[in-house]
């Protein structure tokens, strides 16, 4: 059987008179090399000297790695010329990213968060990039950050790439998910799954219990019935998974189904959560839904959010529908 590469499979949604046009189409393909350029920096670690960090901060005041930084710039680079875009927009930076003077606009908005999971990076832990692209409102010359605030229900794709033992693409044009396999060798993405699905139900759940004593209530109650297990309300045992990285954990819950949580909590009043909305809750929710999963932000389904600003955070649970209905039911009873 003939393997069908990532360029293939494009090509084909395009001549199906899909989602994809020849300029989405050139766009993915940009994306997927600068992934392949990531995965190579990864990949060689020490031996290139990009682990430990940068000696700087991002726009929310954390201390990035030096892979933020590389990944940031791969990204950027690889996606300024082409002719596809009208601007990019970064976790790693505070506005957005306009296309240079000496090159053409397109029509999408790409944005993006680099290298999520990096505080991993040093211990060789799966991490990942998260993309979404949108389309730029038209009459729009040189987009703001107003041209991106726009639901998550807008998005024209979205996708993921895994760096781990293998190195994977995870894309959704809203018509399902679909996995593509780097191959070192040839140096191309293989489609390697079609159509994936996250069960309905599930056994496992995934949250940084360390943040305990700080949940609202309708979390705290959810996560004691799930610890109980099989001697507790819901009569069966629960385990519970933590990568503490976003890429990571959500690609376990699409390949065998779970939910991931990261909720607000009480620590902050002005951060309603850890999680943001543009570069990787929106992109998830979108995958995790073609997938039949489900996502709110324990109140609303996080596709139907208004963005208020670029890097704005909040409450993330995704995964197998029945138990993020649950969860989300507790924070709805509440009036949390």
């Amino acid at each position: 059987m003939k393997r069908m590469t990532l360029m293939h499979f494009l090509v084909e949604q395009q001549r199906a008179d899909g989602p994809v046009d020849a300029n989405l189409r050139l766009l993915l393909e940009i994306v997927s090399r600068a992934c392949k350029a990531i995965s190579i920096a990864i990949g060689k670690g020490a031996l290139a000297g990009v682990l430990g960090g940068a000696g700087s901060e991002n726009v929310q005041g954390e201390a990035q790695k030096k892979l933020d930084v590389i990944s940031n710039e791969i990204l950027l680079e690889a996606n300024e010329w082409g002719g596809h875009l009208a601007a990019l927009a970064s976790e790693e930076m505070e506005h957005p990213h306009q296309i240079p003077n000496r090159y053409p606009r397109g029509e999408y908005l790409l944005v993006f968060d680099p290298l999520d999971g990096s505080s991993n990076i040093d211990v060789n832990v799966s991490v990942g990039t998260i993309f979404s692209v949108l389309r730029c409102p038209e009459g729009i010359a040189e987009p703001d950050e107003s041209a991106f605030l726009q639901p998550g229900t807008r998005q024209v794709c979205a996708g993921y790439a895994v760096y781990g033992p293998a190195t994977l693409l995870i894309l959704t044009l809203g018509d399902g998910v679909h996995c593509f396999t780097l191959d070192r060798e040839m140096g191309s993405f293989i489609l390697t799954q079609s159509n994936l699905s996250i069960p309905a139900d599930t056994k496992e759940f995934a949250i940084n219990a360390s943040n305990a004593r700080f949940w609202e209530p309708p979390v705290s109650c959810y996560i004691d019935e799930l610890i109980a297990g099989k001697d507790g309300p819901r009569g069966r045992d629960f385990k519970m998974r933590w990568v503490a990285s976003m890429v990571a954990d959500v690609h376990r819950i699409l390949t065998r189904g779970g939910v991931f949580m990261y909720p607000r909590d009480r620590r902050d009043p002005t951060k309603p959560g850890k999680l943001r909305l543009m570069y990787e809750a929106n992109p998830m929710a979108f995958i995790v839904e073609q997938a039949g999963g489900a996502a709110t932000d324990g109140r609303r389904r996080i596709l139907e959010l208004q963005p208020e600003h670029l890097h704005q955070r909040v409450p993330v649970f995704l995964g197998s529908r029945n138990e993020v209905e649950r969860v989300t039911r507790y924070h709805l009873e509440a009036g949390a």
